[in-house]
């Protein structure tokens, strides 16, 4: 069965006028996390609203063409893999492709997703030619530091990154969390851009009996759910504290990990009692996702947390600490349970409550998935129209003053 993601027909807003915007990103599926897969609904979903889209991003090994569901002009540049991150790819720092390409096709507002030099070149290129540049900030990469003997480094990647985003005329961040923290550190022009999530591609319907009994589970065994990164940074030594927990009232559980990361082989070699499937997409996700009950997600370094609302969509109540798309979207005890950051007890003890009532479980699920069914997609991008179209307003007002000012001279 195959998919798409759920993005309307053209839609148009009160100005029906097409933007031609450029979007710079240094990871685009088939590369697996949430950045990439945002940035297919960014583009594809602007696309079949009618406006011009055109994609630059680095050279992955697998591309074969065109495979998008959406007309996006695509521009590919030299990349190298990125230590540490098997798959994923950094683009080059193509400044004077980027401003040869833009003086021949000039886009009307340039957004860079991911601060790569790639992403530096961009925006250097942009502020060349003067054209309005916003970026988005996707990746706590300030916090992950922490998790990689780096923590000496966080203050200097703070300063490098708020040195970055203030050379961009607006900077979009997924919540009104990050956005108040981003600006008491100084950076300039927050705005929110918020998340949806395809409630088709993630829903209850794709629960699978038959890949749960390969797990070795009946309708009536528990099935706690991970789906990321299996890395520091994603605290998951928490999930197997909480895990163990929950094996105290229901030893029948079983805890399914899906995902790859530089921590998935010693995951397997020592917990061989867990399921670790490794990366999934398509298909296979979804059903990997409706076939659990309960999704456990301890990370503490989200920007916002995709798999929060896919695993509601797939009508899983989701355990997280609250912050981030879990503070934005869950109602502690209705559709899930959020705890304040950093409460491990009571983290485990949510997981074992929750778990040890398997009807609580199940209307919870089922109020997760209403919730999803609410976050639209389209809203979402309706917003972003308009926070384009501010931009590209002010800075043609910038243009026009400093041209009026140099006729009078």
């Amino acid at each position: 069965m195959s998919v798409q993601p759920v993005l309307a027909a053209p839609l148009v807003s009160a100005d029906a006028s097409p933007i031609h915007l450029a979007i710079v990103s240094e990871t685009y599926p088939p590369e697996i996390n949430g950045v990439a897969n945002t940035m297919r609904y960014l583009a594809e979903g602007l696309a079949r609203r009618g406006h011009r889209v055109h994609l630059v991003r680095p050279r992955q090994p697998c591309d074969q063409g065109g495979t998008a569901s959406a007309p996006i002009e695509l521009h590919l540049v030299p990349g190298l893999p990125i230590p540490g991150y098997r798959g994923l790819r950094f683009g080059l720092p193509v400044y004077w492709r980027l401003r040869r390409l833009w003086h021949r096709t000039r886009p009307q507002l340039v957004y860079i997703a991911t601060q790569g030099p790639l992403g530096h070149a961009a925006l250097s290129a942009a502020r060349a030619l003067r054209i309005p540049a916003i970026t988005g900030f996707h990746t706590q990469f300030h916090q992950y530091s922490r998790h990689y003997g780096l923590g000496l480094l966080t203050q200097p990647i703070v300063e490098s990154l708020r040195h970055f985003h203030n050379r961009s005329a607006a900077t979009l961040v997924p919540t009104p969390d990050l956005q108040a923290e981003l600006t008491a550190a100084g950076f300039l022009n927050v705005g929110v851009f918020g998340r949806g999530v395809d409630i088709v591609r993630f829903s209850p319907d794709w629960r699978d009996a038959e890949l749960r009994r390969s797990w070795g589970c009946d309708a009536q065994t528990p099935v706690v759910l991970y789906v990321g990164r299996i890395a520091a940074e994603k605290n998951l030594d928490l999930a197997r504290a909480a895990f163990q927990s929950i094996l105290e009232v229901r030893p029948d559980a079983r805890f399914v990990l899906v995902g790859d990361g530089p921590e998935l082989a010693a995951l397997r070699r020592d917990f061989p009692a867990f399921v670790c499937p490794g990366a999934k997409v398509g298909a296979e996700l979804s059903a990997h996702y409706a076939s659990g009950d309960l999704f456990l997600f301890p990370s503490l370094t989200e920007t916002f947390g995709n798999v929060v609302t896919e695993a509601m969509a797939s009508g899983l109540p989701v355990i997280a600490f609250d912050y981030a798309a879990a503070h934005a979207h869950i109602r502690s005890w209705e559709n899930g349970v959020t705890l304040p950051v950093g409460d491990d007890d009571g983290f485990c003890a949510a997981s074992r409550e929750l778990v040890s009532d398997p009807p609580r479980l199940r209307r919870m699920g089922e109020s997760a998935r209403a919730t999803a069914e609410g976050i639209s997609w389209d809203k979402v991008l309706g917003g972003f129209e308009e926070r384009l179209r501010a931009v590209i307003r002010r800075a043609g007002a910038t243009e026009a003053s400093h041209a009026g000012m140099a006729e009078t001279r």
